[in-house]
């Protein structure tokens, strides 16, 4: 996947997601947090789904994806009728399940996910 596709969801018209980026002293991505807003249900509120979250291997453990979780947090709670942040990983990603808990936060059970794609994937 190139730029394209990227650089059309953020900066198209309406922007289909965002992302927060985290830089270095010399202006490299080190870190990103790409996300959009889900619609609610009848009757419920809305919610800000982290699509991917993304630290620089020799930058992890330092306090980025924390500071990525934390700005998160705060953009939803600033969003008008937005009252959660929700977010996947993999059942075989033994490190992120360890970093999301080192934040405290719990695995939910009970959703399965499906995906099928579609001819323009």
């Amino acid at each position: 996947m190139g730029l394209r596709p990227v650089e059309e969801a953020l900066f198209g018209s309406p922007p289909l997601a965002s992302a927060l980026l985290v830089e270095d002293e010399a202006g490299d991505i080190v870190g990103l947090a790409a996300y959009s807003f889900l619609w609610p249900s009848a009757g419920s509120t809305h919610s800000l789904f982290l699509k991917e979250l993304y630290v620089r291997d020799t930058l992890r453990r330092q306090g980025v994806g924390a500071r990525l979780m934390d700005e998160l947090r705060a953009v939803a709670a600033a969003r008008s009728g937005c009252s959660r942040v929700e977010w996947m990983t993999d059942r075989d990603n033994p490190g992120a399940r360890a970093f999301y808990k080192s934040l405290g936060f719990e695995e939910f059970e009970g959703k399965i996910v499906y995906r099928v794609l579609t001819s323009s994937a």
